[in-house]
């Protein structure tokens, strides 16, 4: 059975984070074993505030006891960091629980809307450019991508200018760079995808859903993740990432009885599940 270790927040209440990663890889037939980074009693987007608890200084002593046993993971995936010392202990667990074999995954997870995310500055940017560098997938927004590419943001991008920046991205050092969030007309959104090695465009675009729901980008990065260490080519894991974020909103969307604060992507777990036959 592959293993994975994801490395990110968990917020108790709030479908996001590890509260998404663990539910939907194992879902996809993966170990999957947790790194908490902190602990929040509902992710940041609630009104009325939350608790948080940062576990950085708990981080080195749980690796100690993995590199005493010798735990290798198929994949890292790395979701929201909190400060530029877990960047550092990311670059860490890169070095001591990494084979030839692979994959390190990082979703920048630090901006959106043209600006950092509170609490973030250049200097975490920098950092976070330099985790990206020695990833072998990241997954960036639209704003993430100007951020590590220094490029002043708007939102009228043409698809030309869009592939510039992905390529410059991939040149500071990742192979394969995912862009979530890419338009292909009023209707459709998706993501698009440049991988080095081959000097190749990968892009897929599902129906653009009428709400917003918090988490959607977690669980794209989730299921992508697992779909790539059950050994996914690019166009199938991206293709089963989208499918299964709409099909979570669409399922959102027709309860009545839905929360604001993310999908429900539990209901669609199903079809995910099927649409995995295409692996074998």
């Amino acid at each position: 059975m592959k293993r994975v270790l994801t490395v990110q927040d968990i917020s108790c209440i709030g479908r996001c984070s590890l509260t998404v990663a663990l539910p939907i890889i194992s879902a996809m037939g993966i170990e999957t074993a947790v790194l908490p980074t902190a602990v929040l009693s509902n992710h940041t987007a609630f009104e009325n505030g939350f608790t948080f608890r940062d576990l950085t200084d708990d981080l080195d002593g749980i690796l100690a006891h993995w590199k005493k046993d010798n735990f290798k993971f198929d994949a890292i995936y790395t979701g929201y960091l909190g400060s530029i010392k877990q960047i550092s202990i990311v670059e860490t667990i890169f070095k001591d629980f990494a084979d030839k074999n692979q994959l390190k995954i990082v979703d920048p997870a630090m901006a959106d809307g043209g600006k950092l995310y509170k609490g973030f500055d250049d200097e975490y940017a920098r950092e976070m450019a330099s985790l990206c560098a020695s990833a072998d997938i990241i997954l960036p927004n639209l704003t993430e991508v100007c951020i590590l590419t220094s490029t002043p943001y708007r939102e009228d991008f043409t698809k030309d200018e869009i592939k510039a920046m992905l390529k410059k991205l991939s040149d500071a050092g990742t192979p394969l760079v995912i862009m979530t969030g890419a338009t292909e007309g009023k209707d459709k959104l998706g993501v698009l995808s440049y991988r080095k090695t081959d000097d190749s465009w990968h892009e897929y675009y599902g129906e653009r859903m009428e709400h917003f729901f918090h988490g959607t980008g977690d669980v794209f990065a989730s299921c992508l993740t697992g779909a790539f260490t059950r050994g996914a080519d690019i166009d199938t894991a991206i293709k089963i990432a989208v499918e299964f974020v709409v099909d979570s909103i669409k399922k959102t969307e027709a309860d009545e009885d839905r929360v604001w604060y993310g999908v429900n992507f539990e209901q669609a777990i199903p079809k995910l599940i099927s649409m995995l036959g295409i692996l074998k």
